[in-house]
Order: structure tokens, then C-alpha cells, then sequence
């Protein structure tokens, strides 16, 4: 039967590790890219605080709406109806998003307007924009993106820098976002989704990743060049030789544990660019 709460379940409805990810990534771009930050800074607790507020409510209303999907990708993960009552996982969702705007609002108006528009997509993503093809994904990976933007949207400090770490976390998430519909292919046609690799099919859907990569491959480092910065052009030259082998495995890739292999590479190569910000 499910409760009113579960603390274990609870931290894996909200993606703990994803969270931490988020934190880190934000206080490592205003720690090493900006001047003048501290990392007892209040309004940067408050932004990152607000943001993994979002992200929190974000992923609760995904496993919401996907409960039944969920049922036959990942029976043994399912949270929403199982371990947690459905009315208190609509209550967490809605707590943390007029949570994290009200933060936002204490820190700028521009800000809770942004917070409310996030969670406003993240809403109408779960909802409807997850079961079409590519708005979903995008929409996703330029909400990551943002979450790294808003930092210097907020702070006013190294636009073309942040916004460079904003774009490269767009790409991989994006590029990820497309690996996990190539592994939730099957549950997702049961209930009448159309992702791309079911309207296109996975060797289609391989070949879009490819152009994808080489895409994002040129505008980032352009805008390294722009930047005129050695580390970031050494940082994603070395990156090469990944992005080498993630192609070479897509490429083989025709079972869901290769998908899920894929899709836990991308965060190994999006935690790698976090961490290239201590060398600034």
C-alpha cells in the first residue's frame, strides 16, 4: 500500500543525484567563471536552492504522468502510486514550484518570471510535449542549459563564458534525451507516443544524433575561438576522443542496456565539462 510519505522513495522520486549535479554545476560556474562570488553568498544559495527546487518538481510530475509507462520500462522504480499516494506527490510538486518562484521573486522579479516559465514547460512536458518528437527533447535540454544561463542572467558577469557551458550542456542533454527515447521505445508505443525513434525508427534516429554532434562539435568550439581561451579549446579537443567512442557504440547500440549505457555516458561527459570550470 502507499503512504503519505516515504523519505527513501521521496529521494529517488526527485532524482537526488541529478540535484546534486545541479548545485555543483552552479556554484562551480560562479565560484570559478565569475568574480567576486563567495560560497556563502546568500543569493546564490537562493538561486541554486530555487532552481533545484524546479528541477525537484520536475521530475516528480514526470513520474506522475508516466506511472503507467513506467510500469513496463522500469516496473521495480516506480514510485507514484506505489510507494508515495498520488495526491501527495501532486502536493510535493506543487509545494516545491511556488516555492522555488517565491525565491525567485526575493531575488529579482526577471528571475521568478523565468522560474515561472521553467516550471510552466516542465509541466507541459510531462503532460504532452514528452510523447511528440523532438520539442520534448528540446525543451528539456534547453531548460538544462538555462540552469547554468541563469547564473550570469542573474549576476550579469562573463556572458559569452557561461553561456559557452550553457550550450555544451544543451547538446549533451539533448543528445541524451534522444539515447533514452531509443531506450523507452517499446513501453513508450504501447501508450501511444511519438518519439522519434518510433516514428523514424532507431537507424534514423542514429543518424539525427550523429548530426547533432557534429553540429554542436562546430558552434562550441567557434565560440571558443571566440573566446580566445586555451583551456576550454585543450578541455574540448580532449573531449574528442569520447565522443569517438560514445559514436563508435552508438553505432553498435541495438538493446536497451547498450541505450542505458549510452545515456550514463553522456553524464560522465557532462560532469567532465562541469569539472574543466576548477581549471579557469
Amino acid at each position: 500500500m502507499p503512504k503519505n510519505f516515504s523519505f527513501p522513495g521521496f529521494v529517488r522520486l526527485i532524482r537526488v543525484q541529478n540535484l546534486i549535479i545541479i548545485v555543483l554545476t552552479q556554484y562551480l560556474t560562479a565560484l570559478f567563471l565569475l568574480e567576486g562570488i563567495s560560497i556563502f553568498n546568500l543569493e546564490l544559495f537562493l538561486l541554486s536552492l530555487s532552481t533545484v527546487f524546479l528541477a525537484a518538481a520536475g521530475y516528480i510530475i514526470n513520474d506522475y504522468y508516466d506511472v503507467k509507462i513506467d510500469y513496463i520500462n522500469k516496473p521495480d522504480k516506480v514510485i507514484v502510486g506505489k510507494v508515495i499516494k498520488r495526491r501527495v506527490v501532486l502536493f510535493w510538486h506543487t509545494f516545491l514550484n511556488f516555492a522555488a518562484i517565491i525565491m525567485g521573486g526575493f531575488l529579482d522579479p526577471k528571475i521568478a518570471g523565468i522560474h515561472f516559465i521553467a516550471a510552466f514547460f516542465l509541466w507541459l512536458y510531462s503532460n504532452q510535449l514528452k510523447r511528440l518528437p523532438f520539442i520534448g527533447n528540446f525543451i528539456v535540454a534547453l531548460l538544462t542549459g538555462l540552469s547554468i544561463s541563469i547564473i550570469t542572467i542573474y549576476f550579469g558577469q562573463k556572458p559569452i563564458l557561461v553561456h559557452t557551458y550553457a550550450l555544451f550542456a544543451f547538446a549533451i542533454s539533448l543528445i541524451r534525451e534522444i539515447i533514452k527515447d531509443m531506450e523507452d521505445w517499446q513501453g513508450d508505443a504501447n501508450y501511444g507516443c511519438k518519439t522519434l525513434p518510433i516514428i523514424w525508427g532507431l537507424r534514423k534516429t542514429k543518424l539525427l544524433v550523429y548530426v547533432l554532434i557534429a553540429a554542436f562539435y562546430f558552434l562550441i568550439f567557434y565560440m571558443t575561438e571566440f573566446l580566445e581561451n586555451d583551456i576550454l579549446y585543450f578541455y574540448f579537443s580532449g573531449l574528442t576522443l569520447f565522443v569517438i567512442f560514445f559514436v563508435h557504440k552508438l553505432r553498435l547500440a541495438d538493446t536497451v542496456k547498450h541505450y542505458h549505457f549510452l545515456s550514463n555516458f553522456c553524464k560522465v561527459i557532462m560532469l567532465s565539462g562541469i569539472l574543466s570550470m576548477l581549471f579557469f
